[in-house]
């Protein structure tokens, strides 16, 4: 422990050294994970309030989402127990119907959020997550208090999930999905097919 006296000074050293090096590493990632939000914060404000059609904005938010979100995990997390139940085949599809899936939601609302702007707040430590508080400002609406969690997992940080105002969007998405199944006989083949068509009606 670092507050324990020992009476060799050698021993007291690897003590303080083994214990501080899990520190130092929390507080990389942690940097790491302020890093990643406010890039991924800047990018963001640039694509939407800045000039290009829908198609060019599109593609460029392709581009940071694939860089910075861990969107096939996310995909297997809203899921759920269901993923063990699909067939490799119908995990391979519906993981790429969720990227085009993810991609339109986000693109559908440009237009809501034109004028948007962002403030970076602290970074905690939560089990294994770091989570990244932003405020978001929108012309004629209230801040929202904006929560990016952040996982390490992979050895660079990732997006893993956004929390608006308190409501976790993985987990929305994931009770979303275990609804539909519900009504559909836990058939994983007609969610997907439901996806197909959102996509479809997207294009």
């Amino acid at each position: 422990m670092l507050t324990r006296r020992t009476l060799f000074m050698l021993s007291g050293a690897a003590s303080l050294t083994a214990a501080a090096l899990p520190a130092d590493r929390a507080l990389a990632q942690a940097s790491q994970s302020t890093s990643l939000v406010q890039n991924v914060g800047t990018q963001l404000v640039a694509i939407v309030n800045g000039p290009g059609t829908q198609a060019d904005k599109r593609h460029r938010l392709q581009q940071v989402i694939n860089a910075a979100v861990d969107v096939d995990g996310v995909a297997r997390f809203s899921l759920g127990r269901f993923w063990s139940l699909a067939t490799p085949d119908q995990q391979r599809e519906y993981v790429a119907l969720f990227h085009d899936v993810l991609l339109n939601n986000i693109t559908s609302k440009l237009g809501e959020y034109q004028g948007v702007g962002f403030d970076m707040g602290r970074t905690q430590r939560r089990e294994d997550y770091d989570i990244v508080s932003t405020v978001v400002h929108r012309p004629s609406n209230p801040p929202t208090a904006v929560d990016w969690v952040i996982s390490n997992a992979s050895g660079s940080p990732r997006i893993v999930d956004v929390v608006a105002e308190g409501t976790s969007l993985r987990l929305t998405q994931r009770q979303d999905y275990a609804s539909f199944l519900a009504h559909n006989n836990n058939n994983v083949q007609a969610l997907i097919q439901a996806m197909r068509q959102q996509v479809a009606q997207s294009g």
